[in-house]
């Protein structure tokens, strides 16, 4: 087994590509990060070049170990974590993309699920994935890839193509083709894998018209993968941990016992709620969806998924120019004494659970001409609260009251005035880590497991610390008012007006 005291994991995000060191007291040792462009082909894509992703990757691995200081030799091993269902097709022989890589938040096959959705196949497809038939998933990308870009589908039937998430794309590049692998938290995420029986399953790809050709292995998230060319750092080191993104924060949370959930904020804000080994169905449209499997048995968990969380504060930077910086929001927030009866419902892609509606579109309600930029900017934050809060509350619906605080990190977690307000929405405690960057060390704690720096989960769960645990102090009247404001709002963002 590896004894050196130092992982790194690979953390690759929508908007940004990271690399973190953390030494064996979970500690965070060094951060390197990159933005890449995204890409809006159409009204409704959303695109990244797969070869943006890996030059970024490489240049943060070099980066993050050069400031930490320390000698390859001193690296046990590397985990990575991905941003989920986003799709990459490649050459096998050459590693080259056939097309750029097809977002999660790519809306362009909405038509081809209402389609299938028609046909009244979506029970059977929860039954066996745990997941509703939503262009946000990875298999009709896949499709549409194979029958849009020429020749794609012949190679693929001749198994000159391989498909993957983020992830397998990445472990490919870094074994230079070596290894085509995933785990079970990303191919959970593909509408192609069984979550019960735990294999990719033939019926669904007889549905989506995938052939089993182009996909990938699948293998524990704790596990050997394979080993990153000497070419990178100098040495080969092994890629010993993966998982999506939010199973990683939920992993990196410590949250390893029935009930415990965590809440993440970056682009999108994703709850995830760990039911144990039994995979039970949501009756309130949360997914079900593989959480970790270790030494061949899997934990599931029930994710609420929202579309636009941090995205919403991107946008008064970037498209309205409100903001210069996303930490101003809170100063701003602040400023206020209450929203002015201002919300925003930031279905710019449409809107995840529990509503799941493609065609929604965001809107901004209740202006006067005495709103200020101050009011948008708490309406943006604060409905990233209410939004958790409709999920917390299918979760309640569906197992029952959680005795344990919700779990919150990423990046906007570190905001004391947003986490007050969804403890006060949720009526719940709100727990927050003294380090946020759980999803990286999520995936640094899986590659620790497999290569023997730590040597279970207890060692793990000893080594969350508590930074701020925010109590509900809101009156029930006043917080009940604007509750009913956000469905209100949240009503209109779902109206289709008539032909």
């Amino acid at each position: 087994m590896f004894t050196a005291p130092f992982i790194l994991a690979i953390d690759q995000g929508t908007t940004s590509t990271r690399c973190i060191v953390f030494d064996a007291k979970a500690r965070m040792v060094s951060v390197a990060q990159r933005e890449f462009p995204q890409h809006y082909p159409q009204l409704g894509w959303v695109e990244h070049d797969p070869e943006d992703i890996w030059n970024d990757t490489v240049t943060v691995l070099r980066e993050a170990v050069a400031k930490a200081g320390i000698a390859v030799d001193e690296i046990a091993g590397i985990g990575i974590t991905n941003q989920r269902e986003t799709v990459v097709v490649w050459e096998r022989a050459t590693g080259k993309p056939v097309y750029n890589a097809i977002v999660w938040q790519d809306r362009r096959t909405a038509d081809r699920c209402a389609q299938l959705k028609e046909t009244g196949v979506e029970a059977d497809v929860t039954a066996r994935t745990g997941l509703l038939l939503d262009p946000y998933f990875s298999a009709t990308k896949l499709a549409w890839i194979l029958d849009h870009v020429e020749g794609a589908r012949a190679k693929a039937q001749a198994g000159d193509l391989a498909f993957g998430t983020i992830d397998s794309f990445l472990l490919s590049r870094l074994t230079r083709g070596k290894v085509h692998a995933t785990d079970p938290t990303n191919a959970g995420r593909t509408l192609l894998f069984n979550i019960v029986e735990q294999q990719w399953d033939d019926t669904l790809l007889k549905l989506f018209d995938i052939p089993a050709s182009v996909l990938p292995h699948v293998h524990d998230n704790a596990h050997i993968f394979g080993q990153m060319d000497a070419s990178i750092l100098g040495r080969e080191i092994p890629i010993a941990g993966m998982a999506g993104d939010q199973q990683a924060a939920l992993f990196g949370q410590g949250c390893f016992h029935q009930g415990m959930t965590k809440s993440t904020y970056g682009t999108g804000c994703f709850a995830l709620m760990n039911i144990g080994t039994t995979p039970i169905m949501s009756h309130n449209r949360l997914l079900t969806t593989p959480a970790y499997r270790l030494g061949g048995i899997t934990t599931y968990a029930l994710e609420g998924s929202i579309f636009v969380a941090g995205a919403a504060v991107k946008w008064l930077r970037d498209g309205l120019r409100l903001i210069t910086h996303a930490s101003e929001t809170h100063d701003m927030a602040t400023r206020v004494a209450d929203s002015h009866g201002v919300y925003m419902v930031p279905a710019f892609v449409g809107m995840g659970a529990p509503h799941w509606d493609p065609d929604a579109r965001g809107l901004i309600c209740g202006l006067t001409l005495d709103a200020t930029a101050a009011h948008l900017a708490r309406a943006a934050l604060e409905a990233v609260a209410y939004q958790t809060m409709d999920l917390v509350d299918a979760m309640r619906a569906d197992i029952g009251p959680a005795a344990c605080a919700l779990r919150v990190d990423g990046g906007m977690a570190a905001n004391d005035w947003l986490c007050q307000f969804l403890a006060d929405v949720m009526i719940a405690p709100v727990e927050r880590p003294g380090l946020v960057e759980t999803t990286a060390l999520g995936a640094a704690s899986l590659a620790g497991l497999a290569t023997g720096v730590w040597d279970g989960l207890p060692a793990l769960e000893a080594l969350w610390a508590l930074d701020r645990r925010f109590e509900p102090v809101m009156p029930r009247p006043d917080r009940d008012r604007i509750v009913s404001g956000w469905r209100k709002a949240v009503a209109q963002a779902l109206y289709k007006c008539p032909n």
